[in-house]
């Protein structure tokens, strides 16, 4: 795929402090709590909270008590959108090899309430995955941060936007596991790469492979995510992650409906191949016979075992039943063997000779 040509006016200064991913307290509830510099690459308008639940547009961040929302600034594209769609498709895959589901629920809404269920704040993540969604029991349409189980892995692009400058903060915040952080080109905000934020203790530490998606690194996430076709290294990664989790969990590629079903099909036609096969060997072995029976008639014994021996490893039906053809023709036994030694010598032409 192309990528897009670098945009200077793009956000592209580091976050200087990051007080979520520092502070263990929870910021103090007040209007100013989030504010514009917190969110790189968006632009913040009023959304009542009457009309949240109405609002059909993709949002970065919602805050309840000011009731201000924010959404990137720059338009839906190709670009920020490939990634976390490759994530879907790399996850059938991985489940299929794994032999067991993964669930993906896009962009959901992350919702946390007050004590008082007053919606407190709404974002947004690009992908949220449940790596065992038999587990796991969702009401209504949103995913609520406070009841609900939280997902195992959140992928958030970051493209135009700086989600370490406070969002990231948000999520450690609210317990989720792991978040995966992916710069995917070198047109967008800073240098391409994934950054794999995993759950320690109170906070998030940088970790060189995932915890979620076991042995699976960073570049090779990376890779699987950006890449077009995918290659080869990155194809394997995959493979390898998903068998070895499989095994890890005992399951294997054949517990999953849509690969046992390929299979069995792959079986049949096996068998279905095997069994014409069969049938014409069979046909042929007749044919042989028979000639052999006819040439003993016609030449005596020796010419048709003679016979026999030129027509061993000879598989093609056609040139078979030249030779049925060749021995009626024939006045001599010497005739018909120097025709059919010939017809050995020679390639296959799709017809009689």
């Amino acid at each position: 795929m192309a990528q897009p040509s670098p945009d200077t006016t793009a956000w592209t200064q580091a976050p200087s402090e990051f007080p979520e991913l520092r502070s263990d307290e929870a910021p103090p509830s007040s209007p100013a709590e989030y504010r514009d510099e917190d969110f790189p690459g968006c632009e913040s308008f009023h959304l009542p909270a009457s009309e949240i639940e109405h609002y059909e547009g993709r949002l970065e961040f919602w805050d309840g008590d000011t009731e201000t929302a924010w959404k990137v600034c720059e338009p839906t594209s190709i670009y920020h959108e490939q990634p976390s769609r490759m994530l879907v498709q790399m996850t059938g895959r991985f489940a299929m090899l794994r032999g067991s589901p993964i669930a993906c629920f896009g962009s959901a809404d992350l919702l946390r309430r007050d004590a008082t269920g007053r919606k407190r704040w709404l974002m947004q993540a690009d992908e949220v995955l449940y790596l065992h969604p038999h587990r796991v029991r969702l009401e209504g349409p949103a995913i609520k941060v406070d009841a609900d189980p939280l997902p195992d892995v959140v992928l958030e692009v970051d493209h135009s936007t700086d989600v370490r400058r406070r969002k990231l903060g948000i999520y450690k915040q609210s317990g989720f596991p792991e978040i995966w952080v992916l710069v995917p080109w070198e047109a967008s905000v800073r240098k391409p790469g994934l950054a794999i934020h995993v759950r320690r203790g109170d906070g998030y530490r940088e970790e060189p492979e995932s915890r979620a998606f076991s042995g699976w690194t960073a570049e090779e996430i990376r890779l699987a995510l950006t890449e077009d076709p995918l290659s080869a290294e990155a194809r394997q990664a995959l493979e390898r992650v998903a068998l070895g989790m499989g095994a890890h969990e005992g399951t294997r590629p054949e517990d999953d409906p849509f690969t046992r079903m390929i299979s069995q099909r792959a079986q049949a036609r096996g068998r279905e191949e095997g069994q014409a096969e069969g049938r014409e060997e069979g046909r042929m072995e007749g044919q042989v016979r028979m000639m052999h029976r006819m040439a003993a008639r016609k030449f005596g014994p020796e010419t048709s075992d003679r016979l026999v021996e030129r027509l061993d490893g000879l598989d093609d039906a056609e040139r078979v039943a030249a030779v049925g053809d060749w021995l009626i023709e024939c006045e001599s036994g010497e005739a018909l063997l120097e025709r059919v030694e010939h017809l050995r010598a020679s390639p296959p032409t799709g017809g009689r000779a």
